[in-house]
């Protein structure tokens, strides 16, 4: 049993994290960049080093969007958009400082490229965690039987042993689990036994409880035939010692765990969860309370953390910065954590920071801006060799949305675990879409289809709360019936990511 990805046979060595995250790529499906484009997309290239983001052009046509508009050229900066609700709007951007936004699909493949580069820099070395520690972790070795399993006869049912044909006598001592072995059967013998004691040497059989009667003079006759060997488990019938049980890249799940514990470990090597620190932005931002006199209520700094560790990521530290410059700049440059993650402050107005601190620290703009909808101004910069930002607009929604199209496939590869399979269902409902770019809606899972959810603007979080999902709506939108592309949410897929700690 190996997961999506893995070679089995792969021989008892600890390998490095690199080498595992390459065994984990080599077939794990196809990368969200090499699924085919969504309708009316166009590829183009990745966001140029030093241009700005995009002020979040999110309002579809009849909301605000602007007719006409040339797919082309970027997307013009406008008010209403995926600033953290009380950031003030940008200026419109002159025509001539317009870009092309990354694809969404690209860019998610960008950022899992930059997980890749961020293993190879060799910052992480695999790590022996205790079982209690590991779940939802990969591992960087193989895991292989330190004993035969079971490492003796065991009985599989509570009835008797029996040796040689019946009617047994039967003793009066029993045979039960965690004790000594019993003294060994003669034929016409037969001792009572619990399910996982050990048999009595000579044993034939075990005969099931519901299988067995006793006569008058307390002598043990069987109700059915009796087969050698039934019911009992034989040493080394699930694995051999020195057997590969599990190889490099397999992720950690509770019945991993289970398997390890049997097979005599009580720790596990493993690829290190990545490092994030949360660095959240606005001074118009409140901790407690309710909203007053233009401030607001964080609704970031209680959601990313837990959304981060259901990622797989380990967060260091959550730091609230608001619009101080010096202080985003001392927080960017004294982390060492893998992957910063920033909230709101990546347009281009007067309190936008995100921007002008990648370039006084020299970042490499990796992603500037994405054709996706909430969440159109986020980013990926290179702050330094292993390590990356990820800018996520200020709005919830589209701080969602941010998560899902660049943290998570960063992420994800860093921390070694295979892609998730893509697939699709169709939408009870039509969904209108963005002119030009990839649209993500919060869906409920109604049977074999999906229902899209009202309440998904980009300051709304009232729709994903109850979500099972995003679906991936192409530009120009989906028919009723349509299938569409789903990505789950990480609690809502009853796997792994449930764990939040």
């Amino acid at each position: 049993m190996t997961s999506p990805g893995t070679r089995a046979g792969e021989e008892a060595e600890d390998l490095h994290v690199e080498e595992a995250l390459a065994l984990v790529r080599e077939n794990p499906g196809p990368p969200p960049g090499d699924r085919a484009p969504a309708r009316g997309t166009q590829p183009g290239p990745a966001a140029r080093p030093g241009h700005g983001a995009h002020h979040g052009d999110d309002e579809l046509p009849g909301d605000g969007a602007h007719p006409g508009h040339d797919p082309h050229q970027g997307h013009e900066a406008h008010s209403g958009g995926d600033t953290h609700p009380g950031h003030r709007a940008a200026p419109h951007r002159p025509a001539q400082s317009r870009h092309r936004a990354t694809p969404w699909a690209e860019a998610r493949s960008v950022a899992e490229r930059a997980g890749r580069a961020g293993a190879r820099a060799g910052r992480r070395a695999p790590a022996s965690v205790p079982l209690d520690a590991a779940l939802g972790l990969t591992l960087a070795a193989p895991l292989t039987a330190l004993t035969d399993l079971p490492s003796f006869d065991t009985s599989a049912m509570d009835g008797w042993a029996v040796a040689g044909p019946g009617p047994w006598t039967v003793r009066d001592e029993g045979a039960l689990a965690g004790h000594a072995e019993p003294a060994p059967l003669t034929d016409g013998e037969a001792v009572r036994i619990a399910t996982g004691a050990r048999v009595p040497l000579d044993t034939t059989a075990v005969l099931r409880t519901e299988h067995g009667r006793t006569d008058e003079r307390d002598r043990l006759h069987p109700t059915r035939e009796v087969v050698h060997g039934q019911d009992i488990r034989p040493r080394g019938q699930e694995c051999r010692s020195g057997d590969q049980l599990l190889a490099i890249g397999t992720l950690v799940t509770p019945a991993v765990l289970g398997l390890a514990a049997a097979a005599g470990y009580d720790t596990l090597t493993t690829v290190p969860r990545p490092r994030v620190d949360v660095l959240v932005l606005g001074d118009e931002l409140l901790t407690a309370g309710l909203p007053h006199d233009g401030l607001i209520r964080d609704a970031l700094g209680p959601m990313l953390p837990p959304w981060l560790r259901a990622l797989g990521a380990e967060v260091s530290t959550v730091r609230r910065i608001g619009d101080d410059a010096d202080a985003l700049h001392r927080a960017v440059t004294t982390s060492e954590a893998d992957l910063i993650v920033t909230t709101g402050g990546t347009a281009a107005g007067p309190v936008d920071h995100v921007h002008p601190i990648l370039r006084r620290v020299g970042a490499d703009l990796l992603v500037d801006g994405v054709k996706v909808r909430p969440g159109h101004p986020m980013l990926l910069a290179r702050i330094a060799e292993g390590r990356h930002l990820v800018g996520l607009p200020g709005n919830p929604l589209a701080a969602v949305s941010g998560l899902l199209t660049l943290a998570e496939p960063l992420l994800r590869t860093l921390a070694a675990r295979p892609a998730p399979e893509p697939y699709t269902l169709p939408l009870r409902d039509a969904v209108h879409g963005h002119p030009y770019d990839t649209r993500l809606v919060p869906v409920v899972l109604r049977g074999e289809g999906a229902v899209p959810l009202h309440y998904n603007g980009p300051a709304m979080l009232r729709g994903v709360a109850a979500a099972d999902a995003l679906a991936v709506v192409p530009p120009g939108g989906v028919r009723p019936q349509e299938e569409t592309e789903l990505l789950d949410l990480p609690w809502a897929t009853g796997g792994i990511g449930v764990c939040f700690t």
